[in-house]
């Protein structure tokens, strides 16, 4: 055949969500979606599911929600939130998942950054929609779910019933054609270093990074995740768009659980009752459903458990292999949509390997997925060798990850710089091009999943009158992997005021309850001391610091 301009020039096809969505109903029309609500556990079939996508943007567009328009999500893990993740962007809008564990005043701050027009939000955060309904100048529609009834507006918003609008919308919707280029998510950091980022991904960002994770996790190693599986969906919707895992789960036709608000003993049932073979979230999840009082009544073997947002303790993740659980660790971000990597070898290598060294290349950070291109590099933005020692920073590139923080051209620029985009975390990597992260900017907590800013929580401590220097630093806890503990040099005449309850009383006077930080964010525990070690540059040494006080939780623990 001979290439032309006329066939070069033919319709392309673009690749976007909509696919997604023809595949699991075209092909999976009776795979099961089971969700809990207040009222029970109910159960959709995909076509059912199809149904009501249908009618959700026929609603969109009744309310003049359209073009490129923002729209916002309150939620829990429901199949409300699973709706919204096909319905809006394939409508040609925008769909926003909002970080519910975020200050008020940070919520704020994103809301107007955004300018999302329309918010969908459950019953549970109806309060929080009242403050940004008096705050927030765009948006126009609130649509509220899992509820019995809504008054006519929240604030000056008009406010909607979801189910109503389903009702009154029932029909067809013909989803137009949309350039794959498109934006179809947009998500914001935690703010660990100062106020949060906005990050968005385009239908081909979303559609290739769900295809990758479906073919590393039914390929590589012992994972072998297929059709045939089900999965409870543990990962929160508004973190990174549950790691990606509605699409790829869709895409393989999997039975799908959304479990609503995390109540361990409610996910331990439904992950028996409904034959749960995997989930996946961050180590404090896992802890809490192996550590409930009536855990040992749940038979959870043979249920595969994929780790991120954090480190996967060892201790941990042997607990949970006596209970007959498969472990594995996966790694991304915020700004690459979010996996980059998953802890499970090629079988090349696995079936050459003993179960001893298995379980300690599970823990690692991973192999990245297809279409990823990771190195590990030195200042100099040289690759480090792949010896397993040699320390240097984990550099991308994929189709997934976002050209630009939103409306911060700075940050892009940086996070950028030589081509690639720079994570930040250091690691190694091995002969085998698995890595492991060795180190991350320790300024910064992660609690249970939540990141923690050291140096904003520092700066609302020092202005208690009591404190001349703090500095706050992660210490090692049992159940959250990490929480804040600040160490104080109290000025002369508080020597004996300055306490931990001292403390949390000023910080939730003046930053908890106006909406600066969360609550989250109290120290668990104040140490007085009378100097702080200091760097050259003048600063808190905080490694000394670690070295000295990181175990002081467990040290105290019953």
């Amino acid at each position: 055949m001979v290439m032309t301009e006329k066939v070069l020039g033919r319709p392309g096809y673009d690749v976007t969500i909509k696919y997604i969505y023809k595949r699991m109903v075209n092909l999976y029309p009776d795979s099961e979606i089971v969700y809990k609500t207040k009222k029970g556990v109910f159960r959709h079939t995909y076509k059912d599911f199809a149904d009501r996508v249908q009618s959700l943007a026929n609603a969109m567009k009744s309310l003049g929600i359209g073009d490129l328009d923002r729209v916002a999500t309150l939620d829990w893990n429901t199949v409300w939130h699973l709706e919204s993740y096909f319905a809006i962007p394939m409508t040609g809008s925008i769909l926003h998942p909002v970080n519910v564990r975020l200050s008020p005043n940070e919520i704020v701050y994103i809301f107007n950054l955004a300018e999302d027009k329309a918010l969908i939000v459950h019953e549970d955060f109806l309060k929080l929609a009242e403050l940004l309904a008096s705050r927030i100048k765009t948006l126009k529609a609130i649509i509220v779910v899992d509820t019995d009834s809504v008054p006519q507006k929240i604030g000056d918003v008009k406010a909607y019933h979801y189910e109503d609008l389903l009702k009154e919308n029932r029909g067809k919707y013909e989803f137009p054609e949309l350039s794959e280029d498109r934006p179809a998510f947009m998500g914001f950091t935690s703010g660990t270093t100062g106020l949060p980022k906005g990050a968005y991904h385009s239908h081909k960002a979303m559609v290739l990074h769900a295809m990758s994770v479906a073919i590393h996790a039914s390929t590589f190693g012992q994972l072998k995740i297929s059709s045939e599986d089900v999965i409870m969906h543990v990962v929160p919707m508004y973190h990174v768009y549950s790691w990606g895992l509605p699409f790829t789960s869709s895409i393989l036709g999997q039975k799908q659980v959304y479990p609503g608000r995390f109540i361990p003993k409610v996910y331990l049932e439904l992950i028996q009752n409904e034959g749960v073979t995997y989930f996946a979230g961050v180590p404090t999840i896992l802890y809490m459903l192996l550590t409930d009082p009536e855990s040992t009544k749940y038979n959870v073997s043979g249920v595969l458990f994929i780790n991120g947002g954090s480190a996967l303790p060892e201790g941990l993740a042997k607990l949970a292999l006596k209970r007959g659980m498969r472990i594995y660790v996966g790694y991304g971000l915020t700004e690459t949509a979010p996996v980059l990597t998953l802890a499970a070898p090629p079988s090349k290598y696995y079936k050459k390997l003993s179960q001893e060294e298995l379980f300690k290349i599970s823990l690692r950070t991973g192999y990245p997925i297809p279409l990823v291109d990771l190195e590990v590099v030195d200042p100099e933005m040289k690759p480090v060798p792949k010896d397993g020692k040699t320390i240097g920073e984990i550099v991308v590139r994929s189709p997934w990850i976002t050209p630009e923080y939103f409306k911060d051209e700075e940050k892009t620029e940086k996070a950028w710089r030589g081509g690639w985009f720079h994570t930040g975390d250091l690691a190694v990597v091995y002969e085998d091009d698995s890595v492991f992260i060795m180190d991350r900017d320790k300024d910064v907590i992660k609690s249970g999943g939540e990141w923690i800013s050291s140096l904003r929580l520092e700066d609302a401590i020092s202005q208690h009158p009591g404190v001349s220097f703090v500095a706050v630093i992660a210490a090692k806890h049992e159940k959250w992997i990490e929480r804040p503990i600040a160490i104080i040099v109290p000025k002369k005449g508080y020597e004996d005021k300055i306490n931990t309850e001292e403390i949390n009383r000023f910080l939730i006077e003046k930053f908890v309850e106006p909406g600066i930080i969360s609550k989250w964010w109290l120290p668990d525990k104040v140490i007085i001391v009378n100097e702080i070690p200091l760097t050259s540059t003048g600063k808190a040494n905080k490694r000394i610091l670690r070295e000295k006080f990181s175990n002081v939780l467990e040290e105290t623990s019953p």
